[in-house]
């Protein structure tokens, strides 16, 4: 929200208050409280009819401080609020220090340094004593609004050249410099400003991040009211934020997930291809074995199989039964599907639509949103009458959870939980929490109902959800897929602007629909959109009104859905480690290209390009006739297509078929390649081959996880020249090694010599 009206004025009605001075500050042992008059104090008749605005700050954990802004104290918290998660170290988060007039907060790397002479302001200090960004005489305010509105405002300083990133999955442009953006959960497609996933918290280039640790409408202005300052503000009578540490991007997401939570580890079969039956098509159980043969006929394998919306009967969404005049025995159908060796994904949603039978039982027992009234709220948009399970009832949760443990003792394996974006703000809710905050973080109860259902029907590390909205945390719930976007290449590149920004808020594992949801797309887009989806964390082919089968397409697209599914199957030893690591530490899987070269000053504002791990780079097509423009970082890179050498830094300008696109293995990198490419979850040490890249001589240890994602063995290599000495712990199993562009090769077990 904008309160001036450029440098000199306030908008019309709008009356702010502006920290000024310190009037006093009580400091304990590992925080400190500040109180700020909003006008200079010259004399004792200053101090009466006026405001104070206390500033606390203080450290929850590690490497992050934290700031939290009071007008007026006595207002009523009635949640939700964010968890979060304590410190697991047993020292001190910060400690203070006196020097002369300032008082310092240090926490880790980082230091808050509030001096008492002079005017307000507030600096956030690197280990080195950089100032990595602060509050100046202006940053720290109240104002209200023509309505009457009460907002809290903070603004923290850009330098020159610093790029902000991250605040959920935005389609708008990847470096958010000059935009205003809202926290604000809307179902608005890929094409616009709007977002299904609102995280309140920005990366910045300068090596730290900020979380504003409000779960309602948060409103920022990255450089676009005042140009020099990310501002942010809340509807609300405080306003708390933190500054995290890093010095790296990975620094800073590791630290922000620890405190907001680590992504569950999703189970290895759902990295393979999922396959649904597409949204307003027609499917039943011949069209859908149609599609399974089709594809095994064909050479693709399948690892998951989706029910889209009309499993159950029209109108009565969502009531989690079975259409009986198309699926007369689902159980039957289910036994068969999985015989195949399919996992089974169905399609719910939070809603009840009038119609169905549970829209009575619900509203008898409470278990729907009311308004103030007692009337259930309802609405006609999605469904007729459609009303909302109210999550914040524990009595409703299991009652829902009742429902789909119904379908999980069929023998279904998962669920996509769309929609939770739609919440209104006129309601009561069972809990007493804020409408206004509820509104963004229903999202998260939804998909932490279901989730923990599957993590207790079917135990931890075999839980995976498709979900489509997300808040602050949100990530510990995973897989989230893009929504609905166009079948067209601008969407294509939309759907990549939108996944980047959502890792660099904290989520580790990301999809979208191969081909785009809205329309059916033109074969070439469907082939390039291909090679994208099975380089990504997940996998799905989805479509609105048409099929997503690949020989729709023609029998190119069935050669490149094959080659990259293959491919991806075989990548599984190295993507699982890569899955395992952001389970761990919160660093993505696919990550924006500022992750791994942080200081490479041409990767800051990519994002039609990613690195897949660590390891390799991945820059997808997006035109017709395969015209392709990269940047390659420093070092020697090598396709893992073609085998091809690239040097960067380098700009490379290239055309690509259909069945190829730039993927490149980092100089020195030990790629752990599986020898079955027929599923994604097989023995990934039978038959594993190490292929080891580049020419660089530094030792490095790559770990192959079990299905578990724990190490399952260790691979130390250490390279000569030519060659390469491999000496592997865990294991007796045999091994194949390979130094790529050399032809040397060796097999044994224990150490292996290859020249």
């Amino acid at each position: 929200m904008k309160f001036t009206d450029g440098f000199w004025l306030m908008r019309e009605g709008v009356r702010a208050s502006y920290a000024t001075e310190i009037r006093d500050l009580c400091v304990e042992a590992d925080r400190f409280t500040a109180y700020a008059a909003v006008k200079r104090v010259a004399a004792r008749g200053d101090t009466l009819n006026t405001p104070l605005i206390t500033v606390e700050c203080f450290s929850p954990a590690e490497g992050v401080i934290g700031v939290r802004t009071t007008h007026h104290a006595g207002k009523a918290r009635r949640g939700p609020d964010f968890t979060i998660l304590p410190d697991d170290t047993t020292a001190p988060a910060a400690r203070i220090r006196r020097d002369g007039a300032a008082t310092e907060l240090t926490s880790g790397p980082l230091t808050l340094r509030m001096d008492g002479d002079g005017p307000w302001g507030v600096s956030f200090l690197d280990a080195d004593g950089r100032r990595l960004t602060g509050v100046d005489p202006k940053g720290t305010a109240f104002a209200t609004a023509p309505d009457g509105t009460h907002h809290m405002i903070a603004q923290l300083a850009l330098g020159v050249g610093e790029y902000v990133y991250g605040l959920g999955e935005r389609f708008t442009p990847f470096v958010k410099n000059g935009q205003t953006v809202d926290i604000w959960q809307a179902d608005g497609g890929t094409s616009s400003e709007l977002a299904y996933k609102n995280i309140p918290f920005y990366l910045s280039s300068r090596g730290y991040g900020v979380f504003v640790n409000h779960p309602g409408k948060v409103s920022f202005e990255v450089g676009s009211e005042s140009v020099g300052q990310v501002q942010f503000s809340v509807e609300d009578q405080s306003l708390e934020y933190y500054i995290v540490a890093g010095p790296t991007p990975k620094d800073v997401l590791s630290r922000y997930t620890a405190l907001t939570g680590r992504p569950a580890l999703p189970p290895a079969w759902s990295f393979g291809l999922w396959l649904t039956t597409s949204f307003c098509t027609s499917y039943d159980e011949e069209t859908v074995t149609s599609f399974v043969d089709g594809m095994a006929e064909r050479g693709i394998p399948l690892s998951v199989f989706h029910f889209d919306c009309f499993w159950m009967r029209e109108y009565q969404w969502s009531d989690f039964l079975w259409d009986p005049e198309v699926f007369p025995d689902p159980e039957a159908m289910l036994a068969r599907l999985k015989e195949r060796g399919l996992r089974i994904s169905m399609w719910i949603n939070p809603y009840i639509a009038q119609k169905s039978a549970l829209f009575a039982e619900g509203a008898e027992h409470g278990y729907l949103v009311r308004r103030a009234n007692g009337d259930v709220w309802q609405w006609d948009l999605w469904q007729p009458g459609m009303a909302l399970v109210d999550f914040t009832n524990p009595a409703a949760r299991a009652w829902y959870n009742d429902k789909l443990r119904l379908l999980l003792d069929q023998g279904v394996d998962c669920f996509k939980t769309d929609f939770g974006e739609r919440i209104p703000t006129d309601v009561v809710w069972h809990d007493g929490s804020d409408p206004e905050r509820m509104h963004n973080y229903y999202a998260q109860i939804y998909n932490r109902t279901v989730f923990e259902l599957l993590e207790k029907e079917r135990g931890a590390g075999e839980a995976v959800l498709f979900a489509r909205s997300a808040t602050a945390g949100g990530q510990q719930f995973p897989v989230h897929w893009g929504g609905d976007c166009f079948a067209s290449f601008t969407a294509m590149a939309e759907s990549l602007r939108g996944g980047l920004s959502l890792s660099l808020s904290g989520f580790g594992f990301w999809s979208h629909d191969i081909g785009g949801f809205e329309g059916t797309p033109d074969p070439a887009v469907f082939k390039r959109w291909l090679a994208f989806g099975l380089l990504s964390s997940h996998s799905r082919l989805h479509g609105n009104v048409s099929y997503r089968v690949p020989w729709e397409f023609g029998e190119q697209a069935v050669d490149v859905a094959r080659k990259f599914t293959l491919l991806k199957h075989r990548l599984m030893p190295y993507l699982y480690g890569v899955a395992a690591e952001a389970h761990r530490t919160g660093i993505p899987m696919m990550r924006p290209m500022l992750v791994e070269f942080p200081g490479d000053p041409a990767c800051r504002t990519l994002d039609r390009q990613y690195m897949l791990g660590p390891d390799l780079l991945v820059a997808p097509v997006f035109t017709a006739d395969g015209e392709v423009e990269y940047y390659v970082p420093e070092g020697t890179w090598t396709s893992l297509l073609t085998g091809e050498r690239v040097t960067g830094p380098a700009w490379r300008h290239e055309t690509h078929g259909f069945d190829s696109l730039p993927l490149l293995v980092r100089d020195g990198a030990v790629l752990p390649w599986g020898a079955d490419d027929q599923r994604p979850d097989g023995d990934w040490l039978d038959g594993l081959t190490l292929r080891i890249f580049g020419t660089g001589t530094d030792a490095r240890t790559v770990t192959v996880p079990d299905l578990t994602g724990a190490p399952a063995v260790e691979f130390h290599v250490v390279r000569d020249g030519a060659g390469a000495r491999v000496t592997a712990e865990g294991t007796d199993r045999l091994f194949r090694v390979t130094v790529d562009g050399s032809g040397a090769e060796g097999e044994g077990s224990g150490t292996v010599v290859v020249a």
